[in-house]
């Protein structure tokens, strides 16, 4: 029998989830099929609508080859492995003549811990464990959760903390699970047949297609042990988001609250020497953290650098005499030594960076209303541990609907570590980077409006121009308005504002779950949604109750931010632009994301407004428009209202 073609098992696949056949997504398929079968990487954005999905899987599946998919949401793992998966499956199984096997693969504390669940948590202050039921009034909310969990504990076959709903809060998640390092491993642990993680981990090792999230692939790429199984192709879904991701996982951090969580957690298991060192060095940290004040460390302060010695040196004691010392009095003592272990492991490890200073490390201290100071240790740079990591070993695809920055894909593929698209040599990894549209007709759907007689927004202070722009354009749309702010503080004061000003019920994050305020949002027309940076990425909400997206100046890091400043002046030093390198790359990224939240559908249509006139009116401003869909661009105010109050009269006119 023949072997199937491309076009016909993609054209299975979409009739399966009944979706419709687009130019873009065959040219993606078609790519991807090719980087496969030549070993090498492609960058593919793909505008929304386009069903990327389908456009990876279908070639992916059809290679037959094992595929780890990663994405940065919950919500698409879920849409892949409970609904594109299992019917594209079926709609091929008939064509390949074999049946893929699927699984999802998570870090180990997102399962639920059999042990944790029912010998306790090792705790601090008392001997032995701590019976979290006993302990939790059964009236109280944590009681109710971690009773809740206990029953849900018999009929869950993943364990999986996303599959129970409604879902519990962190505290008492973290009564029930464990970290890799507080892990006994399964060969020792009592549960260890039964182990939800250990589970998942046996199907991941079986199936076709692995789906995970960024933050464990770059936990594999990093600390070396392998936590994914054996794979040839990775494809890279919502890939803008990985090196923020990977940046994450590759950062460190000491609190005083956790070195005295340490602290309490190694005492009963060490000789009292050993105890106090460790005692000792961490109330001198807490002086020196007291003291702290935000911003960057160019070089570690001295009473900083003795303190995290003393720190060093003491935790690696302590974690000698971990191995060693054995208190009788202790019940289920390897849980508890366990735990204890990967505190003290933390601490050492963070404290033996920040003292060894690292060009390639950037550190500064934060500042929490609630956490009180903190010092960080992150990679100035993620590109070199992606290319090494990421590109040597397997092809990789990465696509997102927002890749292709000012005109091409070089800024994103600098960050990545690839060399320009095109560049030949030995051990640089060759990539194709291709744009394949979007279903929609952005120039008659949309229109980018920038306000270009506004003030230039300063770094404090408010905009009353600004603000009265921000009404009348809400009031011309009649509402509809999903406001995207560059920090809460100014959609605080728009919220406030607007609610003072105009009859419409304006939402504004953090005052409800997000879940709830979209859905609110989207229910009715002529509700607003104001909020920050994650509303920039996570609202999907076509149709009439959004059809102005405003943002309020474009998004650049702010100046003291460390890392991003760091970052920037390193490129400088190299002889590179900086500011367009990290400044303008990140706002792009943003931008883009931003104004993609407009038109969801072939029938939407609306404003993106931007109240910012330097996207009209400085050198860089042609480079962040040429990242945004290629709408109608106006900077008549006038026009921008009558377009809105000509949508809000044709939607109303459809009963919307």
């Amino acid at each position: 029998m023949t072997k199937p073609s491309l076009p016909e098992l993609l054209h299975a696949a979409v009739t399966a989830v009944g979706g419709t056949e687009r130019p873009g997504q065959a040219a993606m398929a078609e790519a991807v099929a090719e980087a496969v079968d030549d070993h090498s990487h492609l960058l593919v954005q793909a505008g929304t609508g386009t069903g990327k999905s389908l456009g990876y899987l279908v070639p992916a599946l059809a290679h037959g080859e094992r595929v780890v998919v990663a994405t940065a949401t919950l919500a698409l793992q879920r849409q892949l492995v409970e609904r594109d998966l299992p019917r594209t499956v079926d709609a091929l199984h008939p064509l390949l003549r074999r049946r893929p096997q699927f699984a999802m693969l998570k870090g180990r504390s997102n399962y639920l811990c059999l042990h944790r669940l029912h010998e306790g948590v090792p705790q601090e202050e008392e001997e032995g464990l701590f019976d979290q039921f006993e302990a939790a009034a059964p009236s109280s909310k944590l009681g109710q959760d971690l009773l809740r969990l206990r029953d849900w504990s018999d009929e869950t076959e993943t364990g999986d903390r996303d599959d129970l709903t409604p879902g519990v809060s962190d505290r008492a998640w973290g009564q029930v699970s464990v970290s890799s390092r507080e892990c006994l491993g399964a060969s020792k642990c009592a549960y260890g047949a039964e182990c939800f993680a250990e589970m998942a981990r046996e199907r991941a090792k079986l199936a076709d297609v692995v789906v995970t999230n960024h933050a464990l692939l770059a936990i594999d790429a990093i600390e070396g042990a392998p936590v994914l199984p054996q794979h040839e192709v990775l494809i890279v879904d919502e890939a803008h988001e990985l090196v923020s991701r990977v940046t994450g996982v590759a950062t460190g951090e000491l609190t005083p609250g956790q070195v005295n969580r340490a602290v309490r957690r190694a005492a009963k298991l060490v000789n009292e020497k050993a105890a106090d060192a460790l005692q000792t060095a961490s109330e001198g940290f807490e002086r020196v953290m007291e003291l702290a004040l935000p911003g960057r460390l160019e070089e570690v302060p001295e009473d900083l650098g003795y303190a995290l010695m003393a720190l060093r040196d003491a935790a690696r004691t302590v974690i000698s005499a971990l191995g060693s010392t054995r208190d009788k009095s202790v019940q289920d003592e390897d849980a508890v030594r366990k735990q204890a272990l990967a505190s003290v492991e933390t601490i050492h490890g963070v404290a033996e960076r920040i003292t060894q200073g690292s060009e390639y490390d950037v550190v500064w201290y934060e500042r929490h209303d609630r956490f009180g100071a903190s010092v960080r240790v992150a990679p100035l740079s993620v590109s070199g541990l992606l290319r090494e990591k990421l590109f040597s070993e397997r092809s990789v695809v990465l696509t997102s609907a927002t890749l292709r920055l000012g005109g091409d894909f070089n800024g994103v593929g600098a960050s990545l570590g690839l060399a320009p698209e095109g560049t030949a040599g030995e051990d640089i990894p060759q990539w194709k980077g291709l744009d394949v549209g979007s279903p929609f007709d952005y120039p008659r759907q949309g229109i980018l409006y920038v306000a270009r007689h506004l003030a230039t927004p300063g770094r404090e202070g408010s905009r009353t121009d600004m603000l009265d722009e921000l009404a009348e354009l809400v009031e011309a749309a009649g509402g509809r308005t999903l406001g995207l702010f560059s920090s809460m503080r100014a959609a605080q004061a728009a919220a406030e504002e607007l609610r003072g000003r105009l009859d419409k019920p304006i939402l504004l994050q953090g005052e409800e779950t997000l879940g709830e305020l979209i859905k609110n949002f989207a229910a009715d027309p002529e509700t607003c949604l104001f909020g920050t940076l994650s509303l920039w990425q996570g609202v999907d909400v076509p149709g009439a109750s959004c059809q102005l997206v405003i943002m309020d100046r474009i998004p650049f890091p702010r100046p003291d931010d460390p890392l991003m400043s760091a970052r920037q002046k390193a490129v400088e030093e190299a002889g590179g632009n900086g500011f367009m390198a990290v400044a303008a790359t990140h706002a792009a990224l943003l931008m883009a994301q931003g104004a993609g939240r407009l038109v969801r559908a072939t029938g939407d249509k609306g404003v993106v407004a931007v109240l910012d006139p330097r996207l009209a009116n400085a050198r860089y401003g042609s480079y962040l428009r040429a990242s945004l869909p290629d709408f109608w661009y106006t900077t008549d105010r006038n026009q921008a209202r009558r377009s809105l109050a000509a949508i809000d009269a044709a939607a109303k006119a459809d009963g919307q």
